[in-house]
C-alpha cells in the first residue's frame, strides 16, 4: 500500500522493519526512534534508540547496521503509545545542508518475511534538518502506523528537546577522526563514537563568539519567506519549549473600477467582503469557529487562544485581517483549519487575489496564494495547521466550497451551522 501524508493503517504483523531509503548524495542522514509516553515525551536517554544506543532495554526497538529500525510490537513496554521514527542530517547547520537536497526518498515498513506492508513517499522538503517520519501508536489495544512527514528546523537538538530529551549547551562534537583516502558513508558511521564512550548526543554548540560569517546561525540562512504550493506542509520553529505569537494574515484586492463599471449588476456598489475565520480542534475535543460574523472574536489567553483583531468589510485596510495563535498553548490545540468566504459580492475569487500569510518568530515568513479560483463558490478552505511533535506544521489546501457547513462535513469537524448576519 502506498501511503498519503497522514493516512493511518492497522498494523498486523508481530514485528516491522522501518527503513528510509533516498538519493541524499553527499548528505550523512541518520534515523533514529523515540520511544513515547501518553504526554508525547520520552521517560529518558534510553527511550531514544539510534547508532549510539542501538537498542532498548526492553529489546523492542533495534538499530541495524544498515539505519534500519526494527520493531518488535510485542515487546513494547506497556507504558509506550507511541514510537517516532525519525531522520536527521548530521552536522546540517555547520554544512549548511537541509533536506531538500535529498530526492527519491520513501520511507518502507517491512513485514517479518521481508515484504513491504505499505510505502510513503516523502517529499516537499525546504528548510528542514529533521524529519519526523512516521509513527507506531497504540490505538485500543492494537498497534496502528501513521505516515507523519513532518519537518524540524534545528536538527537532531531540536527534535529530541520537542521528544523530552535535554541536549546540554556546552556539549561538545567529539574529536574528529582521520577520513580514509577513500572515505565511504558507511564506514563514517563507525567513526561515530558509541554511547558509552561518549555523551548520547554529539551536538556542537552555538558559535556564540565568532565574529567571521564562515558558518552564521541557522536562522541567518533560513529563507525570509516560502511561498507554499498546494500539499506541501512546513513546521514552524519552536523558540525554546514554546512558540512564540503566531499571526495569520488575509489580505485581498477590490476588483478595478472598471471591472466595477463593466460588472456593476454583480458587485453592486460594495465589492468584495472577504472574512478570515477558522475551525479550531483542541486537545480536550472542544471544537469551535473563530469569526466575525456571531461576533466569535475568540481569545488569546483563554480557550480556544485564538483571536481575530477585527473585521475589514472592504478590503480597504492595508493591514488586511489577522488572526493570532498563543504559541505559549500550543500544546492544547490539535488543529486549526484557516478559512475565508465572501460576505458580500459575487464570488469573484480572481478578482480578489487573495494572499494569506503566517509569520512566528523564529520561521520563515509562509505564503499561502489563493491561486484557484471556484467558480460561484463562496466559501475557501486556505490552510490547516495541525499540532504534530508539539509544534505547528502549516499545510496549503485551497479547496472551495458552498457553504461553511459543506466545508465542515468535508473535514470532519462535526459544528452545528446556522444563517447569520454581521448587521
Amino acid at each position: 500500500m502506498e501511503l498519503r501524508k497522514g493516512q493511518k493503517i492497522s498494523l498486523n504483523e508481530k514485528a516491522v522493519t522501518l527503513k528510509f531509503e533516498r538519493n541524499s548524495g553527499a548528505l550523512d542522514i541518520d534515523t533514529s526512534a523515540f520511544l513515547l509516553s501518553a504526554n508525547g515525551k520520552a521517560a529518558g536517554d534510553e527511550d531514544f534508540v539510534f547508532y549510539g544506543n542501538p537498542t532498548h532495554n526492553s529489546a523492542s526497538v533495534t538499530y541495524q547496521n544498515d539505519g534500519a529500525l526494527f520493531v518488535n510490537l510485542e515487546k513494547i513496554p506497556r507504558h509506550i503509545e507511541k514510537i517516532a521514527i525519525t531522520a536527521t542530517i548530521y552536522e546540517a547547520e555547520k554544512r549548511r545542508q537541509n533536506f531538500s537536497l535529498v530526492k527519491d526518498a520513501v520511507l518502507r515498513v517491512k513485514g517479518a518475511n521481508g515484504y513491504d506492508v505499505a510505502t510513503f513517499k516523502l517529499e516537499n522538503f525546504t528548510v528542514e534538518t529533521a524529519i519526523v517520519l512516521g509513527e507506531i501508536y497504540r490505538y485500543k489495544g492494537a498497534w496502528k502506523f501513521n505516515a507523519t512527514g513532518a519537518g524540524f528546523s534545528g536538527g537532531l537538538a531540536a527534535l529530541c528537546k520537542n521528544f523530552g530529551i535535554e541536549v546540554s549547551d556546552d556539549m561538545t562534537a567529539p574529536p574528529e577522526v582521520e577520513p580514509p583516502p577513500t572515505p565511504k558513508k558507511v564506514e563514517t558511521r563507525r567513526d561515530k563514537p558509541p554511547k558509552k564512550t561518549a555523551p548520547p548526543l554529539k551536538i556542537p554548540p552555538p558559535n556564540k563568539t565568532s565574529n567571521t560569517n564562515e558558518n552564521p546561525p541557522a536562522q541567518e540562512r533560513q529563507p525570509k519567506k516560502i511561498e507554499l504550493k498546494k500539499g506541501q506542509k512546513v513546521n514552524l520553529v519552536k523558540q525554546g519549549k514554546t512558540l512564540g505569537e503566531i499571526v495569520i494574515n488575509l489580505n485581498w484586492a477590490q476588483p478595478s473600477q472598471q471591472s466595477r463599471g463593466l460588472l456593476s449588476s454583480i458587485f453592486g456598489s460594495k465589492g468584495i467582503d472577504l472574512d478570515l475565520c477558522c475551525l479550531y480542534e483542541l486537545q480536550d475535543g472542544e471544537i469551535g469557529a473563530v469569526q466575525a460574523l456571531g461576533r466569535l472574536f475568540g481569545n488569546l489567553d483563554y480557550k480556544p487562544y485564538i483571536e481575530l483583531d477585527g473585521d475589514d468589510r472592504t478590503g480597504a485596510i492595508s493591514d488586511g485581517e489577522n488572526l493570532r495563535v498563543n504559541g505559549k498553548y500550543i500544546d492544547k490545540i490539535k488543529r486549526i483549519l484557516i478559512y475565508t468566504f465572501i460576505y458580500e459580492g459575487a464570488a469573484n475569487w480572481e478578482e480578489a487575489r487573495g494572499v494569506v500569510t503566517v509569520n512566528c518568530p523564529g520561521s520563515p515568513e509562509l505564503v499561502v496564494r489563493m491561486d484557484e479560483y471556484g467558480s460561484q463558490l463562496h466559501t475557501c478552505a486556505i490552510a490547516l495547521l495541525e499540532n504534530v511533535g508539539g509544534t505547528l506544521s502549516v499545510e496549503k489546501i485551497i479547496r472551495f466550497y458552498r457553504d461553511s457547513k459543506e466545508m465542515d462535513e468535508d473535514f470532519n469537524w462535526g459544528l452545528r451551522w446556522t444563517v447569520g448576519r454581521k448587521d
